[in-house]
């Protein structure tokens, strides 16, 4: 496939994956909003940084799955219930109790890079969700694993969490105080996400039961 159509999924799909708020994307809110915008987009910087890392680790660890079918069988079931008791919690359980976030008091603006990347190394989750989201991609071709591939989608995936961070820091001052930003309204979202994320995976196993 055409490597700006995989960047663009990679961007879309780390974009979508920032979307709820989040310890990365509420210090950066709250570093600009205290330091002005020029930390919050160096301490995103600092993140991305760690992202491409991530992303790029996920992808290897995908091109190995690929070769290993029977465990991409079993992930995606064992993914299918993960995800469906996700979307059942956020849309149906989980409560409006929004968590306070506090930013570390760090000076510098090296300093905040270096706190956007050891926020970002110490959240492992985008490493999973990239290895499976590469897998689902893989399955129906939209993605090759060779490195030119695996390259573009990586930077797509750094500049989708950037762009997100972006939003974030530029928009969050008007936003903050709107029924958007609400825990409420947040589940929802998550919720729906996951849910879409559920539907894709019950699709690619049903195709590969039937083929």
């Amino acid at each position: 496939m055409n490597i700006t159509i995989i960047f663009f999924l990679g961007l879309v799909i780390a974009l979508v994956g920032v979307i709820p708020p989040g310890l990365l994307n509420m210090t950066a809110a709250k570093i600009s909003l205290k330091e002005g915008h020029s930390r919050g987009i160096i301490f995103s910087i600092g993140v991305c940084v760690i992202v491409v890392a991530q992303t790029y680790i996920a992808s290897i660890f995908a091109r190995y799955l690929s070769k290993h079918t029977e465990v991409i069988d079993v992930l995606q079931r064992v993914a299918l219930v993960i995800f469906i008791l996700i979307t059942v919690y956020f849309l149906f359980i989980a409560k409006s109790n929004p968590k306070q976030q506090i930013a570390p008091k760090i000076r510098s603006k090296h300093s905040r890079f270096f706190q956007g990347m050891f926020l970002s190394s110490i959240n492992v989750f985008p490493i999973p969700y990239q290895a499976y989201m590469t897998v689902t991609l893989a399955s129906f071709g939209w993605l090759s694993f060779e490195q030119i591939s695996i390259l573009s989608y990586v930077a797509g995936a750094a500049s989708g969490t950037f762009v997100m961070l972006y939003m974030y820091i530029f928009f969050f001052d008007k936003i903050k105080s709107e029924s958007f930003t609400s825990q409420k309204n947040m589940n929802y979202i998550i919720g729906g996400i996951t849910g879409i994320i559920s539907i894709i995976t019950l699709i690619n196993i049903l195709k590969e039961m039937y083929q």
